[in-house]
């Protein structure tokens, strides 16, 4: 058996490598370039609420411990399903732009992109502290295609 390539939680730790990929973590499941099968990795470093991923892999290896590992949405942009309930006294209202990433261990964190008065420049922002949110909002989140654009090499 072979799993989509991507982001996952894990319900059981990996069973030829346990201290390596525990339990309830977040992980990468990818595929050998020289098509040697499928691998599974931890978050490195994160970046702008982004993880980026590195070594060691661990060959994925148990078609029943695939079974096991939750899909995950994809990090990137998104826009909230309702009004989302912040603290005490906040609200972070209905189709706002959100950044997901992930916590190490798998939860879905939200960063609300909020538009700076005051400068020239016109961009939204994202905070490196988001909030944490449950599954059931998760899986509701509705994708924005924000295009990633790199600065021409003579800027």
């Amino acid at each position: 058996m072979t799993i989509q390539a991507g982001l996952y939680r894990t319900t059981q730790a990996h069973p030829f490598d346990p201290e390596r990929v525990p339990a309830n973590t977040l992980v990468y499941v990818g595929d050998e370039p020289s098509g040697g099968g499928q691998f599974v990795v931890r978050p490195g470093r994160n970046v702008h609420n982004r993880w980026y991923w590195g070594e060691p892999t661990t060959p994925v290896a148990d078609p029943l411990w695939e079974r096991t590992l939750k899909r995950l949405p994809a990090e990137g942009f998104y826009t909230i399903p309702d009004d989302l309930r912040v603290g005490d006294s906040g609200v972070w209202r209905k189709n706002a732009i959100v950044q997901l990433g992930y916590s190490p261990q798998g939860d879905g964190i939200l960063f609300v992109g909020e538009r700076h008065e005051g400068i020239e420049v016109n961009a939204l922002f994202f905070s490196d502290r988001g909030m944490r949110i449950s599954d059931e909002v998760l899986y509701r989140l509705n994708w924005a295609p924000i295009l990633p654009v790199t600065p021409p090499l003579n800027a």
